[in-house]
């Protein structure tokens, strides 16, 4: 079953650019579950966004995410695992758990 790893932090973390060793255990996390990641991406910083909405048939953008939080979404992972069980073990490895959230979320599939 494919399950979405979302990874939330605070993005202040990251304006001095992205701490070497923790790239490394980024890296060794792909590698460990290299045949389980389908795909995966960092984003950039929420101040690069733009939120879409439609109201009475009119597009309404703003600038930045839809929601102001602490912790913003930095990044996901596609995998597939035997269950939900396992996806949660897997994001229990993604470094960014040590400092926000991982969000697993099952991806439905539409017959």
């Amino acid at each position: 079953m494919q399950y979405l790893l979302l990874i939330y932090e605070n993005e202040k973390r990251f304006e001095n650019g992205f701490d070497s060793k923790e790239m490394a255990e980024y890296q060794a996390f792909g590698k460990e579950f290299a045949s389980k990641i389908e795909g995966g991406k960092a984003l950039k910083p929420t101040n690069s966004a733009t939120t879409v909405q439609v109201r009475n048939g009119k597009r309404l953008t703003t600038d930045g995410p839809f929601a102001e939080t602490k912790e913003q979404l930095g990044g996901f992972y596609l995998v597939n695992a035997k269950d939900i069980d396992e996806a949660i073990h897997m994001a229990s490895k993604i470094p960014g758990a040590r400092f926000g959230s991982v969000e697993v979320r099952p991806i439905e599939t539409f017959s």
